[in-house]
Order: structure tokens, then C-alpha cells, then sequence
């Protein structure tokens, strides 16, 4: 099974791929380390960016995206555009989407923590969470 880790980061979808089988995961180069939504308030725009993720999608073969999930209230609240990032995949046709949320991703990890250094899986820094995203998912 291959699926797409996802931290919506104000108007970017940072991705992640990770793929298990046989008890061992994989982590596959993409050619795209996140895709961004130009201009949120257009919805050609919008179309744009569901259309270049779903391509995206169907190049790398991914069965399920897990969104990482954000509040809708508070301090820390996600923004607007986030939600309309958030709302394209979701209706993406045929797709299995999954949300985790923050709390329950860092209860996994403590029940099954990673066990190599993330320096050492060859991701950018910044799709940390994305991968912790991803590798939740994984380890229910």
C-alpha cells in the first residue's frame, strides 16, 4: 500500500509518500516536495491545484492521502486558503482520504517511534510532519 502524508501549511500541501510492504517501508523521490494554491480566492485556481495533486496522485500510484488535521478555532487555527487546499483533495474523485489528528499522531509515534533519525531518510526538514503524518497511518 502507498500513500501520500499531507501537512497543510498556509497555502501549500507538503507531501510525503511512503509505501509498506513485506514489513518495510519505503519512502519514494518525488519530483515535487509540496504543490502550492496560487490564488485562493479564484476558483480556476482552485481547479489548477486539484488537478496538478491529483496528477500527482496518479504518477506516484497512492492509494490513501492522511491529512494531517488543523483547529478550526483558536491560536492556532488554520487559514482559510488551508481549508479550501484541504477541501480540493477531498473531492478529488476516487480518492481515499484520511484525517489524523495532531494528538492522535503523537500517541502512535510514542507506541511505535520511528527508529532511524529523520536526517537520515533523505526528506527536507520541512516534510517532518508530513512524514510523521504518513508513518502514523501506518502504525495503528
Amino acid at each position: 500500500m502507498r500513500v501520500c502524508g499531507v501537512e497543510i501549511k498556509s497555502d501549500e500541501a507538503v507531501l510525503c509518500i511512503m509505501a509498506l510492504e513485506n514489513n518495510l517501508y519505503d519512502l519514494p523521490q518525488a519530483r515535487v516536495p509540496k504543490i502550492a494554491l496560487q490564488k485562493g480566492t479564484d476558483a480556476e485556481h482552485i481547479r489548477k491545484f486539484q488537478f496538478t495533486f491529483k496528477k500527482f496522485l496518479e504518477d506516484y500510484n497512492i492509494d490513501t492521502v492522511v491529512i494531517k488535521e488543523r483547529a478550526t478555532k483558536g491560536k492556532f487555527a488554520g487559514g482559510s486558503q488551508g481549508f479550501k487546499i484541504e477541501a480540493a483533495i477531498q473531492l478529488i474523485e476516487d480518492l481515499n482520504v484520511e484525517m489524523i489528528r495532531p494528538n492522535l499522531i503523537k500517541e502512535r509515534l510514542k507506541k511505535a517511534p520511528v527508529s532511524i533519525d529523520f536526517r537520515d531518510t533523505g526528506l527536507k526538514q520541512f516534510q517532518q510532519n508530513a512524514f510523521e503524518t504518513a508513518f502514523s497511518f501506518f502504525n495503528p
